[in-house]
């Protein structure tokens, strides 16, 4: 590699390292022709100091912008290294890195050079480049410039695996407020198109089964968390409105680092938000996979997460009406929502009680978090009642055992103005 393509990779690899949706879950691309990879086993993944999850090509076009946006490190206002790679520099370098294991696969999003299609139209040819005439079947996952045609969205789709487009603000307002020169409009429009042909495609390969595959890891977005106001009720509601309107696989939340002196915007040190990340991502997932509304978890009443407690708990400690729950008789789906059960411990449940009464020891061996459970279970012996305690007993209970590594930082940041 030549000097300046290192110096190049430093610089727009350190850029690509803001944007967190990179998972790579849900494509079943297969290796043929004798080519290189296959997207069936996912990327490997990399984790940061702080816990992010990061994949080992992540990697910007450019961090040239015409925009100005003040979340942004790569904003034009921002006296920053630039640097921009060709077409041909970035399938180089995907698959050298291929060949030498380091990667199996290429997450690629970019500043916006001169308008949308112009920086759109050079992440297709990256992507054509690399599945027709490198013959590459790994995974990639291409940023959908906001802005960009239904042309070139469309070709995009026929050769990554996975497009997003990124609502940076969780609600118009917000954006309007740090990217003013951003339209809403543009990133809802990319999405609506995506999930019309997403869909399309898939009913067309019912009938025809040459048609070939569009976007099959589907699309994601992403939230910058704590740079505008936006309470967890507004965020959640909004990831809510995206999973099912637009069918999206993923919504991710990333925490906002400060990185400009702007008065829109938390002052510099302010710490970021990682504990209310995270206390998103688990109510996400209490949404997306445990059968629970958003409105069970967040409301007028109730707009932000409690930042000590996860999702699940908070909503039992409000609900002790609905416990103490007998694991022996439970139908899944209350099971499920009993406080340190997961999916798979509750599924192991419903198999193992069809052959005998559950003990205590034998939700232990399943993985259960018992000491967080033992309070929400009863009724059949031998599991204890713990019908004396209030809410306020059991919350100071389990917080004695919890051992957080962020229990140190719970700055939700705009509660700092």
């Amino acid at each position: 590699m030549s000097e300046r393509a290192f110096e190049k990779l430093e610089i727009l690899a350190d850029a690509a390292k803001y944007d967190v949706s990179c998972a790579s879950s849900g494509s079943k691309r297969q290796n043929k022709d004798k080519g290189l990879g296959n997207a069936s086993n996912g990327i490997c993944h990399a984790y940061t100091e702080d816990g992010r999850c990061v994949s080992l090509l992540k990697i910007l076009l450019t961090n040239h912008c015409i925009f100005d946006c003040a979340y942004c490190v790569s904003r034009k206002s921002n006296d920053i290294k630039r640097a921009a790679f060709t077409v041909e520099e970035v399938v180089d370098l995907t698959i050298s890195f291929y060949r030498r294991n380091y990667i199996e696969g290429l997450f690629l999003s970019s500043g916006i050079f001169y308008n949308a299609d112009y920086t759109m139209e050079r992440l297709v040819r990256i992507a054509k480049k690399l599945r027709l005439e490198e013959n590459f079947n790994g995974y990639i996952h291409l940023k959908a410039i906001p802005g960009a045609s239904e042309e070139l969205l469309k070709e995009a789709g026929l050769y990554a695996d996975r497009l997003s487009v990124n609502v940076e603000m969780p609600t118009e307002t917000g954006l309007k407020l740090v990217a003013p020169d951003k339209s809403h409009k543009d990133v809802i429009e990319p999405m609506k198109y995506l999930k019309k042909e997403i869909i399309g495609f898939k009913e067309e390969k019912k009938i025809i089964k040459s048609t070939p595959t569009f976007a099959p890891a589907g699309q994601s977005t992403q939230m910058v968390i704590g740079a505008t106001g936006e309470s967890d009720m507004e965020i959640l509601g909004m990831a809510n409105y995206f999973y099912k309107k637009m069918s999206l696989r993923r919504v991710y939340y990333s925490g906002y680092v400060p990185i400009s002196t702007d008065n829109r915007l938390p002052a510099i040190g302010t710490p970021v938000p990682m504990i209310r990340e995270n206390r998103l991502y688990q109510a996400d997932w209490l949404v997306r996979l445990y059968g629970f509304n958003v409105n069970e978890l967040v409301g007028f009443d109730l707009p932000n997460l409690d930042l000590e407690i996860d999702p699940k708990l908070g909503w039992a400690l409000r609900n002790l009406h609905q416990f103490p729950v007998d694991v022996n008789t439970a139908d899944l789906a209350l099971i499920k929502r009993i406080p340190g059960i997961g999916l798979l411990s509750a599924q192991k449940i419903i198999s193992a009680r069809k052959f005998k009464n559950l003990q205590p020891e034998d939700l232990q061996k399943m993985g259960v978090a018992y000491n967080r459970a033992k309070f929400f279970l009863a009724k059949s012996s031998p599991f204890a009642l713990h019908k004396d305690y209030t809410s306020e007993q059991i919350r100071q209970q389990i917080l004695t055992l919890q051992n957080s590594k962020y229990v140190a930082n719970f700055s939700p940041q705009m509660a700092l103005f």
